[in-house]
């Protein structure tokens, strides 16, 4: 099975709710909703449409990640934030969002990492320090490091800690994982849209691990015409 849809919604819900089963929740990592908002957004959608969602960046991403500018929470001890590190105010972000993924129903999260999450020491005891503390309840966690993060490590880890290794397919392999979950940036960046042959590179993929529950995630300026290329070649 394949699970095509878009990072963020690239048009009005109620168009694409009838085009996809499934969207990738990017508010949440910038800025957590409101739990009234995350019921509306619920109850907005088709009983069997499926809402994944981004962790918020207060776990995975310092303060100092240009990404912050969108935070609308000011925060203190500034140190104590991001990097999974094993505080507080991680843990508490943590439990939001859980919460957040809770009203939606989500039972996939992507925590994605920026490249300076590098695989030193620290960085790995606090990845696994997080993923053994927190509820796992029966979420599926997509883990997309970023960086140079070398093969034996990204398997070992999600192994131990239970995560799918999240990539973009035109990037790296997944090595890991109960599903296949690619998020897909665009070739040569976020402006770029996919030919008809890098739709069949992908469609491929699919079938190569048919075995698996496969989601295709597009997050690119041209997303939804993407996306519905690639849906209608699978359905081909």
């Amino acid at each position: 099975m394949v699970k095509i849809g878009c990072c963020g919604f690239p048009t009005a819900k109620e168009n694409y709710f009838k085009k996809f089963k499934v969207v990738e929740i990017q508010q949440t990592f910038y800025q957590l909703p409101e739990e009234k908002t995350a019921e509306r957004w619920r109850n907005q959608a088709p009983q069997d449409f499926e809402y994944t969602l981004k962790s918020w960046q207060l776990i995975t991403h310092l303060p100092t990640s240009p990404t912050y500018k969108r935070l609308k929470l000011k925060i203190k001890n500034e140190k104590n934030y991001g990097f999974f590190k094993p505080t507080d105010e991680v843990f508490s972000a943590w439990d939001q969002t859980d919460r957040i993924a809770q009203i939606l129903k989500s039972k996939i999260i992507v925590f994605q990492c920026p490249a300076s999450f590098k695989a030193d020491k620290e960085n790995i005891k606090n990845l696994k320090s997080f993923f053994r503390r927190i509820k796992r309840r029966d979420y599926i966690f997509c883990w997309e490091p970023r960086g140079n993060w070398d093969r034996d490590t990204i398997l070992n880890l999600c192994r131990e800690l239970n995560l799918v290794h999240c990539v973009d397919p035109f990037q790296s392999e997944s090595v890991y994982g109960e599903v296949r979950y690619y998020r897909l940036h665009g070739l040569k960046g976020y402006n770029y849209k996919y030919s008809d042959q890098d739709l069949s590179v992908l469609k491929k993929l699919v079938m190569q691990s048919s075995e698996l529950i496969t989601y295709m995630m597009f997050n690119n300026v041209y997303m939804f015409a993407d996306a519905l290329c690639f849906k209608e070649l699978i359905d081909k």
